[in-house]
This record gives structure tokens, C-alpha cells and sequence, in this order.
């Protein structure tokens, strides 16, 4: 009765990852990132100045655009990401070669955040490290558990079958 009201089967404990959508997983925590990512800029861009302050503030950018493509295709592979969002954030730092991103960022402060308004070279470097960095994050917590050993299941050692025997033996011998 229980697995027919929630979706889960008796006896999982909950522990049952067909509960949430796929997509679902993927999407919450991107959201999470992308709004930790703006606190993150902005606060970056309170309390530093600099280079750092500068190529940090672009690095973000980018991980922020990389959030944003994971939020529209959830099971994207990181390269993937990582390739959008420095296409993106290249498109428009390569667009503030012309007039038009400073005349928009005139007219409104959110288009100079998003936008920009005069080109930097340097500036792309730190969007292809900002997407580095946001792949290699997103590499790292979308792996899944490791499969057990071909051998077997783990024993009660918590140890793969073939290990589980060799130290059987030797305790044996």
C-alpha cells in the first residue's frame, strides 16, 4: 500500500532513487549552485578588488552560465557544460567588441552585469577556467558509487570476494 501512495517499494527504507525524477536530482542542486554562485560574485565584488577580484568575477561568470546549462539539459556531460558556457561567455565577451554591450550597459546596470562592456583578452582565460573548474566539480559529484568487484559482492568483512578468500586462507593456514 505504502509503495502505491508514495512510489516507493516497502521495504527500501526510502532509500529508493527511482522516488525523484533524474532530472529532478540534477536540477535542485544546480539551482543551488547558480544562487551560491551570485551571492558568490557579488560578494566577491563588495569585499576584493584586483586582478583577483576581476578574473574571479569572470571565473564565476562562467560557472554560473555553466549551472544554467545543466538547469536546461540536466544530463549533460561535464565537457559538454563546460563547452556551452565558454561558447556563451566568449559570444558576449567577444560582442563587447562592438558598441552595442556599453551602450546597453548604460541604460541599465543588470546589462552591464550581465554583458559587460569593454573587451578584455585576459577575460577569457578566466571564463575557460571557470568552466575547467565547474566541470571538474561536476565530474566529481556525479559519479556513481563503484560497482562491486566481477568476483562477487563484498563479504561480511567488507572486503571484494577474492580478497575475502585470500584472507580467509591465511587466517586459516
Amino acid at each position: 500500500m505504502a509503495a502505491a501512495l508514495t512510489g516507493v517499494p516497502a521495504g527500501t527504507g526510502g532509500r529508493y532513487r527511482g522516488a525523484v525524477p533524474p532530472a529532478l536530482r540534477t536540477r535542485l542542486p544546480a539551482a543551488l549552485v547558480a544562487v551560491v554562485t551570485v551571492a558568490a560574485g557579488l560578494t566577491l565584488r563588495a569585499v576584493a578588488d584586483g586582478w583577483f577580484a576581476k578574473y574571479g568575477g569572470d571565473a564565476l561568470y562562467t560557472v554560473l552560465v555553466y549551472t544554467l546549462v545543466v538547469l536546461v539539459r540536466p544530463g549533460v556531460a561535464p565537457v559538454r557544460a563546460a563547452a556551452g558556457a565558454v561558447a556563451l561567455s566568449w559570444a558576449v565577451e567577444l560582442a563587447q567588441l562592438t558598441p552595442v554591450p556599453a551602450a546597453l550597459s548604460e541604460a541599465s546596470v543588470l546589462a552591464r552585469l550581465v554583458l559587460g562592456s569593454t573587451f578584455g583578452a585576459m577575460d577569457l582565460v578566466a571564463y575557460a577556467a571557470g568552466a575547467a573548474l565547474a566541470a571538474a566539480a561536476h565530474a566529481l559529484v556525479r559519479r556513481e558509487p563503484a560497482a562491486p568487484p566481477a568476483g562477487g559482492r563484498a563479504g561480511a568483512a567488507g572486503l571484494p570476494g577474492a580478497a575475502q578468500k585470500t584472507a580467509r586462507a591465511e587466517k586459516a593456514g
